[in-house]
């Protein structure tokens, strides 16, 4: 009795998506580390970022009580997009029985293909964090990464470390200006540095700043100069308690961020997980192996981050 497309498929089926799963799950993910992730329900998702309240005032015995209102900023949006991609087993294959063969490594390129698709796009944000066209500013109309984020208070805040190549001194300017942060109503919130994100070409720099005992090189910033191999503060004070991770889809070479602990910065939404399926093509004889799935990055407080191009 002659074996049916479908009676193939069916049996192809499960081990294709085993090799697909173990083939997707061996790509690193570096995206783990950069994002909070939540799920959606719908087409986009939109992130409404209010003001907090000002500073409470002084109440007079016997006088009211004053009241503030929380004002909407800027809304962040997320557009979820759908990834496909697929490949066929041809009649003839099947025919000649190399469709177990044919199969089982394409199923492995396609697992590859979906799983750096996605790193890709994550790291997008930040390789683009620095520009201002429309695709790449965020609700408040400016890029992730700028000097000029406009506030409810009046004036701007910058999350944009200028003209600073991976240091310690530019780490211990940024770090103070981290602790510096307010929010809308210019009331500081306590902000502190997690974890410093580089490119592969700035590791050996961000592993002797992050964990040499002794500072690198001379000169520094608050105090005064120090001498070299005096204590190195960021280091002794544990100021980026999250160590440094590199991204190797980073794509230029001199720019490096620190992740605060301010919520809401850069948001991964999972709108339709990763999904597998195989079915017969009537035209062409041909087996059709599916995988697809949608997602969206982005940024909602660009809080979250603190952002350099090097010099």
């Amino acid at each position: 009795m002659a074996i049916s497309r479908a009676s193939i498929a069916k049996e192809l089926l499960p081990g294709l998506n085993a090799v697909f799963g173990l083939e997707y799950g061996e790509v690193n993910n570096e995206l783990e580390p950069l994002y909070e992730s939540e799920n959606s329900d719908r087409a986009f998702e939109e992130e409404v970022m209010f003001t907090g309240f000002g500073t409470a005032p002084v109440k007079g015995e016997g006088s009211a009580v004053s009241y503030d209102t929380a004002q909407e900023t800027y809304v962040a949006r997320y557009t979820n997009e759908t990834v496909a991609l697929a490949f066929a087993i041809t009649e003839e294959a099947m025919e000649d029985n190399l469709y177990d063969t044919f199969s089982k490594l394409r199923a492995r390129g396609l697992a590859r293909a979906m799983a750096n698709t996605k790193q890709v796009k994550g790291a997008d944000v930040f390789n683009n964090a620095f520009e201002t066209t429309a695709a790449w500013v965020g609700g408040d109309g400016v890029a992730f990464c700028s000097a000029s984020h406009p506030v409810v208070a009046g004036g701007t805040q910058s999350n944009l470390m200028a003209g600073s190549d991976l240091s310690e001194a530019a780490l211990e300017t940024a770090l103070t200006n981290i602790q510096k942060i307010k929010d809308d109503r210019n009331i500081l919130i306590g902000a502190s540095a997690e974890s410093l994100h580089i490119p592969p070409d700035l590791w050996a720099t961000a592993d002797q700043i992050l964990h040499s005992p002794g500072t690198t090189t001379a000169g520094g910033t608050g105090d005064g100069n120090y001498a070299q191999n005096s204590i190195n503060a960021v280091r002794h004070m544990g100021m980026i308690p999250g160590g440094f991770f590199v991204n190797r889809r980073f794509t230029n070479t001199n720019d490096y961020f620190i992740k605060t602990d301010v919520p809401n910065g850069a948001k991964m939404f999972n709108r339709v997980p990763l999904q597998t399926k195989m079915e017969p093509d009537f035209d062409t004889g041909n087996l059709r192996f599916k995988a697809r799935e949608r997602y969206s990055f982005g940024f909602s407080d660009w809080r979250g981050y603190f952002g350099s191009q090097g010099s």
